[in-house]
């Protein structure tokens, strides 16, 4: 069945709404998708890798600060070239209702910062020193920092992108798009494809590479089996691999 509705919005796992209406959220969608997936990832690693498989810890703990990295990337990106733009739409057409909830992603974002933290330091720990105390302080955290990212990705989905679908002007959001894409460093482009790809059902994949072009295609088709090497050297024993497409 078709992970795309009627209006062109696609609707992947774990996603609380689709946002229908002129401007194409797939960005948002596959980012969102990426962070869950990883999450459960993250968790089922933890929880199911053996303590005295060392490298396996170091691994992860790297891919962990890959995780970390594009969420504040993504996050910096929408405060510095989203929400502004949203926020001048909202004064124009909106009302003082949809003022407070664009700048309560803001506040969102900080909110999850020190999770993000906290959780780089036990994972550093967990990689110098695997033991059950390491693995029950990242399982804690980790609950934590589900719950927090996961409220705010469900606010963004069912509140932020209608409103934005609402108030947003074509060449508003068309700006802001650009300006997105430019925030990320090319150094990071060959992870990011092979990341926000992985684990998309195939009618997505396939929608995002026919946007990206034949340069994003071509990268993609380089990338996608290192990518899944990295990912098999972590999350070897978490059980929620996907196969590589293509």
């Amino acid at each position: 069945m078709s992970r795309v509705s009627e209006v062109g919005q696609v609707n992947l796992p774990g996603q609380t709404h689709v946002a229908d209406g002129p401007h194409d959220h797939t960005g948002m969608y596959v980012m969102h998708h990426a962070f869950r997936r990883d999450l459960a990832r993250f968790e089922a690693a933890v929880a199911m890798t053996p303590l005295g498989e060392v490298d396996t810890w170091v691994a992860i703990s790297r891919r962990w600060d890959r995780f970390t990295h594009v969420l504040h990337e993504h996050h910096h990106a929408e405060d510095e070239h989203y929400w502004p733009v949203l926020h001048s739409a909202v004064n124009a057409h909106g009302t003082p209702e949809d003022r407070a909830e664009v700048a309560a992603m803001s506040d969102e974002h900080a909110q999850i910062d020190p999770a993000l933290a906290a959780l780089t330091t036990a994972y550093r720990a967990m990689a110098e020193h695997p033991c059950e105390d390491h693995r029950h302080a990242l399982e804690i955290r980790l609950a934590g920092l589900r719950e927090v990212l996961g409220a705010h990705l469900q606010h963004e989905e069912t509140v932020v992108l209608p409103l934005i679908q609402r108030v947003m002007s074509a060449d508003e959001f068309a700006a802001v798009e650009r300006a997105i894409e430019r925030s990320y460093r090319v150094r990071d482009s060959a992870f990011l494809i092979g990341w926000v790809a992985d684990g998309l059902p195939a009618d997505v994949l396939e929608r995002i590479l026919t946007q990206g072009g034949p340069p994003f295609r071509l990268l993609y088709a380089v990338v996608r089996r290192s990518h899944a090497r990295r990912e098999q050297r972590a999350f070897r024993y978490g059980g929620l691999l996907t196969a590589v497409q293509g």
